[in-house]
């Protein structure tokens, strides 16, 4: 498919709205950088998480305005029929009035359904942002009638849109698929990472004592931490690595009790800030991430580290390529050993896919093009630009 070329805009002249679930800490540098870009203002219309869900989120700003809302959920937000109701959108609208609303393209949030109308009924755009439109499977759904229920009912949702803004190429694919035309689909690539403007940290071509794998997210079950271990306890002797943990949450007593027996040479950080982040990810060799998630690749990347990462949204293909790393199949635990020797094994080739990854963030994957991507979607399908496409 023929998307947009997306050129250097700098700004968008309107006000601009955005409705998100939660506001995860990790995209304060987001929106901050692209309020600048909006010169009309923006304000972001949020709620809180569950506190299962164990969500880092911040509900100030001194750079946008932070609407505050009591998000309604039903059932968890990992189960395929979870819904969320969000207070006061239509109070929130009328009040901002706003000429664009940027919300998440998910169908499930049921009150996205009356922003749509409100805007639409006043000749303004609305625009998704979301990972895409992937197939719903059989074990998820039950039956051949929910199945078409629920896959009707996102059908119709995305297509009530003037535009969407995918995480990933395989995402902005899948949303062609629903039918939203090549012209209205842009790709804004996740990323947590201004431009480095700093020369990649220099590493010696030979390890200073042990190789130092570093691990850096949400501790979860679904990270599949007790994959990297066994993996490593599983390599040659002289390939295993001193093993970095960086990061806390409900799953850590969990992966502790499985590094303590399976692979000792692991050590839990917890979560690290500023520049204590900063050093690990400057004296590491590798990054790797086998389970799902993974905005902390970028970052790893911006320090010139080569990746091993496991498939998942569609985010990792874009960021993963052969010249800079490798992407492994989820929960497959020997295309994980092998991509460990294959990249502990040749330090001088390491080093290589380090700095390609570091080209990857400066030139291609970073907060600045994003950013241009969303004002670029923004002036694209404005209510007057649309009128006259």
């Amino acid at each position: 498919m023929d998307r947009p070329e997306v050129n250097q805009t700098t700004n968008y002249s309107g006000k601009l709205a955005i409705q998100q679930r939660v506001l995860p800490y990790y995209r304060l540098p987001f929106f901050s950088l692209l309020t600048e870009a909006c010169k009309g203002g923006m304000s972001i219309f949020v709620g809180e998480p569950l506190q299962r869900e164990g969500i880092s989120t911040t509900m100030r700003s001194s750079e946008f305005e932070i609407y505050h809302t009591r998000n309604r959920h039903f059932k968890d937000p990992s189960n395929i029929t979870y819904l969320c109701w969000q207070d006061g959108i239509l109070k929130w609208l009328s009040t901002w009035d706003p000429d664009v609303l940027i919300i998440e393209a998910n169908p499930r949030y049921l009150s996205s359904k009356k922003a749509i109308n409100w805007m639409h009924k006043r000749g303004r755009s609305v625009i998704g942002w979301g990972l895409g439109a992937p197939g719903f499977s059989r074990k998820d759904l039950g039956s051949q009638t929910v199945n078409w229920v629920l896959k009707r009912f996102r059908h119709n949702f995305l297509n009530s849109l003037d535009g969407v803004i995918a995480y990933s190429n395989r995402g902005a694919t899948e949303y062609f698929t629903e039918g939203i035309p090549e012209n209205r689909i842009f790709v804004a690539t996740n990323a947590v990472m201004k431009r480095p403007t700093d020369r990649p940290p220099q590493r010696v071509h030979d390890y200073e004592g042990l190789p130092k794998v570093l691990f850096v997210g949400r501790l979860q079950v679904r990270k599949r931490l007790e994959n990297l271990f066994m993996a490593c306890a599983n390599l040659p002797v002289n390939l295993q690595p001193h093993l970095w943990i960086v990061g806390d949450g409900p799953a850590r007593g969990y992966f502790q009790n499985i590094a303590d027996e399976i692979y000792p040479r692991t050590e839990f950080l917890g979560t690290q800030y500023g520049e204590e982040l900063q050093s690990y990810f400057r004296e590491a060799d590798l990054f790797v991430l086998p389970g799902t998630g993974g905005l902390a690749v970028q970052q790893a990347m911006a320090y010139a580290l080569p990746v091993i990462v496991a498939k998942g949204d569609g985010t990792q293909e874009d960021l993963v390529r052969e010249k800079n790393g490798w992407l492994v199949p989820p929960g497959d635990f020997e295309s994980l050993r092998q991509a460990l020797v294959a990249a502990l094994s040749d330090v001088k080739s390491l080093r290589m896919k380090g700095l390609e990854s570091y080209r990857i963030v400066k030139e291609e994957i970073n907060l600045e093009n994003m950013v241009n991507v969303f004002v670029q979607a923004l002036n694209t399908c404005s209510t007057h630009n649309l009128k006259n496409s």
